[in-house]
């Protein structure tokens, strides 16, 4: 273990930097499993952080082991990079169920009676924390949750667009939207249409 005190690191680049390493907001069983080789690249980093605080300290101890800390947390950001991808079945298995979620409640009362989804819904729902998820579908898909989540959005969308004959209007307010200007400038930002024009689109 390998316990720092924050005054350690005060008025220091890291100090400013080490919110990056999203990692810190995992939850407990989200661990990082380390392979044999990784696990003596973050002892060797130990070992030598822990020779250079019992060594004769001098104006250089505490730049070279702040150095030393940020090499530990970035290997660390690498080592999950790889856990994301390697850990197939299990990650695999939180999308198809992240899927499965927005598809139900997409198609459910719970749109219109509770908004959009948050991004602390679906990690809850899915038993991982909002970092976790986010790190995981940013590896796996190149998007985050709230993407994700708007991407659902806009596919419902387009579906009532083309298929029903509400009005703009009254879509916004099925799909969660206390104010259909709101969604009007989503649907544009995501399809450079507006919800009318792809509409007319199929006319």
């Amino acid at each position: 273990m390998l316990l720092i005190h924050p005054d350690f690191l005060w008025n220091t680049p890291l100090a400013k930097g080490i919110k990056r390493y999203e990692y810190f907001d995992y939850s407990v069983n989200e661990a990082l499993f380390l392979s044999e080789k990784e696990e003596a690249t973050s002892t060797n980093i130990i070992q030598s952080i822990q020779q250079e605080y019992h060594a004769n300290i001098d104006r250089f101890s505490q730049d070279i082991i702040i150095a030393q800390i940020e090499l530990l947390l970035t290997y660390s950001e690498r080592f999950y990079q790889r856990q994301f991808i390697t850990r197939k079945i299990t990650n695999h298995a939180i999308l198809d169920r992240l899927e499965d979620l927005l598809t139900n409640y997409f198609n459910s009362d719970d749109l219109v009676e509770k908004g959009l989804p948050t991004v602390q819904f679906i990690a809850e729902a899915l038993s991982v924390s909002p970092n976790y998820l986010s790190g995981l579908l940013k590896v796996l898909t190149g998007q985050s949750t709230q993407q994700r989540i708007h991407d659902k959005l806009i596919e419902k969308a387009k579906e009532k667009l083309s298929t029903t004959d509400l009005s703009v209007t009254e879509i916004a307010y099925e799909l969660g939207f206390r104010h259909p200007q709101s969604f009007s400038k989503l649907f544009k930002t995501k399809t450079n249409l507006s919800p009318s024009a792809f509409r007319n689109s199929f006319n």
